[in-house]
């Protein structure tokens, strides 16, 4: 006796999501998230879900009883790049359809490249992702290392200090320096005043751990080390290598090891953390290189599909 084939949920589309079903699409990621392993959502993602005025076209698809099977955020605001896409599908509802319908609705909605991110290289991503055409083009990989082994001390270059980051004084050359350390990255490097206030009125916002490097003499930034704590209930804290850069200026001297050296050192003593992680892209071979030194190693990785 053969079994019934599974119900596919209906997929609806809107432009906006009212507070209770964003309540559900958090709860439906926190799910996710706990099953795999990996978070379905980037921070960008998560900001934005919680902005009301935020522009997104949001996919979702519910069971009989009004369950939130699957979802899948669309940020339609960058028309250079194409439509970024994050689709999550609730454990407990997979292979039935719901994923590979989420992704039509995607094809059906969206115009221009599509570029969609699969958190932890979940291999049914993979299978989907072939299938609908999509090539992998693009792979970060989460590094981790233990706060209770040795820091490897690095001395600051000389005319070098660190100093904790002001926010309002310091917001506009750290925008500037940043854009300058990060002007081949695709996401990083086009910050804008407003990215940078949403994440400093962030609750894990800690001026203290956002260190600067200045040039003595006069002032000026020469690189950072932002560091994050991961607070989640049930779950052990984390710190993190937020962001860190240097000024393309000062590259080769060792301000970049001796800055991640300082913020891992904060968030062992100051924070009493036991372990860090931090995102790298696989094709930055210096940056994996510079992080294997210190003592990081792989964890887990995060695929770009793209397609168009």
């Amino acid at each position: 006796m053969s079994s019934a084939e599974p119900t596919v949920d209906q997929v609806t589309r809107t432009d906006r999501l009212d507070p209770a079903e964003v309540a559900d699409v958090l709860t439906l990621a926190r799910l996710a998230g706990d099953a795999d392993g990996a978070d379905p959502f980037d921070e960008h993602v998560l900001l934005r879900l919680r902005d009301p005025a935020a522009p997104a076209v949001h996919l979702t698809a519910r069971a009989d009883d009004g369950t939130l099977t699957g979802y899948a955020h669309l940020d339609t605001t960058d028309t250079a790049t194409g439509t970024g896409v994050e689709l999550v599908v609730h454990p407990a509802y997979r292979r039935r359809g719901t994923g590979r319908a989420l992704a039509r609705g995607v094809l059906a909605t969206a115009t221009g490249p599509l570029r969609v991110w699969a958190h932890g290289d979940h291999p049914s991503a993979a299978a989907l992702a072939v299938d609908l055409g999509f090539r992998r083009a693009r792979v970060l990989w989460q590094l981790r290392r233990p706060l209770t082994a040795p820091i490897p001390e690095q001395r600051l270059p000389d005319n070098v200090t660190l100093r904790a980051y002001r926010p309002g004084d310091d917001d506009a050359a750290w925008l500037a320096l940043n854009a300058r350390a990060f002007a081949e990255h695709p996401e990083q490097g086009h910050w804008s005043g407003d990215d940078l206030r949403v994440r400093l009125a962030e609750p894990w916002f800690d001026a203290a751990g956002f260190l600067l490097a200045v040039d003595s003499s006069d002032g000026r930034l020469l690189g950072f080390h932002w560091t994050k704590v991961h607070e989640r209930p049930g779950s052990a804290r984390i710190g993190e290598v937020y962001v860190l850069g240097v000024d393309p200026s000062f590259h080769g001297g060792g301000l970049g090891r001796a800055l991640t050296a300082a913020g891992l050192t904060y968030l062992r003593d100051r924070r009493g953390l036991d372990r860090v992680m931090l995102y790298v892209d696989e094709s930055n071979a210096s940056a994996v290189a510079l992080y294997g030194r210190l003592g990081f190693a792989h964890w887990s990785a995060h695929v770009n599909y793209q397609l168009g």
